[in-house]
């Protein structure tokens, strides 16, 4: 008989990594024998009711601050055998998300809760959630060994419950559209929005006029919904400013169009390099890094820790923070020397496999069957 899974996560349709993570890592599971999942599916908006699903795997809705609909989840919860907790501050209510506290002081089945952040300078009262979180839950999945490392050191957590599982990719159809005399293309993906560092890239582009045919600089994604609520296309607008003064309008493609999963496969198969040129030193999981690696694409990125972490093993180059001028070395260096990019390639392919979604699935059944069985022994 086949794991009844329950999810505590934002979801789809809602933008955002952690629904796009919990619908990727719902189907990996599905795929495997007779495993099933259910959501509890975050929504910050109630009056938004055009962002509601009907998909059938929704078993209800939180709305952050509203107990009522906590204490149905919680039900909910409750009847199945396990239940995956998506975490990040924000996405639950109370203060710091302290409303995920409650579902793991009611909870009556083995919990998994996976970690999307984990804050290196916490507030007093983000360490004493973070802390609590990880007392209560069964098991803690970080999604690199530095973000492993931080809850050891910042957070005293029991090293018996943290395990590391990789944030999954799809598998990438290795097909690459290009000719030798088009243009190579250098790509950033994701939501957009101040932070990501575009910024640098585009001005790392202005160095790398010489090269002929000079690089395409293609940024696919839409603005973060949060960003968009709070600040409209402002920082979409400034880096149009930035394209047009340094007179890179023919090289540099800002796409706000919603990509298929077919799209962005093609798109990032016919990309020379992948850039993640973001300006924060604190990020400890980078699902773009990932599935960049996954798709055998060589990574030029600034030295947050999952990049550090990821691109040590030869699959990319790491760059300072906000230094366009580091930034265009590393690009023409992979451009100019096809040898490199071929030995990045292969080295991430030796790691694909681990990356794959249903590898990735797959531990997280092989850790739902253990923590289950030991509850029964309880």
């Amino acid at each position: 008989m086949g794991i009844r899974f329950g999810f505590v996560s934002t979801y789809p349709p809602t933008h955002c990594g952690i629904a796009t993570f919990a619908y990727s890592l719902g189907r990996a599971i599905t795929g495997i024998d007779a495993h099933t999942v259910s959501v509890a599916r975050i929504l910050d908006d109630p009056n938004n009711r055009a962002s509601e699903s009907s998909a059938p795997e929704i078993m209800s809705v939180i709305y952050p601050g509203d107990s009522e609909s906590l204490a149905a989840s919680i039900a909910q919860l409750n009847a199945r055998d396990v239940a995956v907790i998506q975490h990040e501050f924000g996405i639950f209510g109370g203060e710091d998300g302290d409303d995920v506290l409650t579902i793991l002081q009611n909870l009556r089945v083995p919990s998994i809760v996976v970690l999307h952040t984990v804050v290196s300078q916490p507030t007093a009262h983000q360490r004493e959630v973070m802390k609590e979180i990880c007392r209560r839950g069964s098991a803690v999945v970080t999604m690199s060994e530095a973000a492993r490392e931080r809850l050891l050191v910042k957070y005293y957590v029991d090293p018996a419950k943290i395990i590391a599982i990789p944030h999954g990719a799809p598998i990438f159809p290795q097909t690459n559209p290009r000719k030798a005399s088009d243009a190579p293309i250098i790509l950033t993906w994701g939501l957009i929005g101040p932070g990501k560092g575009i910024e640098w890239g585009v001005e790392a582009l202005a160095h790398l006029r010489d090269i002929a045919p000079m690089p395409h600089y293609v940024v696919a994604g839409r603005t973060h919904p949060k960003v968009l609520a709070r600040e409209g296309q402002s920082y979409r607008e400034q880096l149009q400013d930035r394209i047009d003064r340094l007179e890179l309008g023919d090289c540099v493609e800002l796409r706000a169009d919603y990509l298929t999963a077919s799209d962005l496969a093609d798109l990032v198969s016919s990309a020379s390099i992948v850039l993640l040129p973001y300006d924060s030193t604190d990020q400890v999981t980078s699902g773009v890094l990932v599935e960049a690696v996954a798709a055998l694409r060589p990574v030029v990125a600034t030295n947050f820790p999952h990049a550090v972490e990821i691109l040590s093993q030869g699959v990319g180059l790491l760059v300072p923070h906000r230094d366009p001028i580091a930034i265009a070395r590393a690009l023409r260096r992979i451009l100019q020397n096809p040898d490199l990019a071929k030995e990045m390639t292969e080295r991430a392919r030796d790691l694909a496999s681990t990356l794959f979604w249903p590898a990735v699935g797959a531990r997280f059944v092989r850790l739902a069957q253990s923590l289950i069985k030991t509850s029964a022994v309880a």
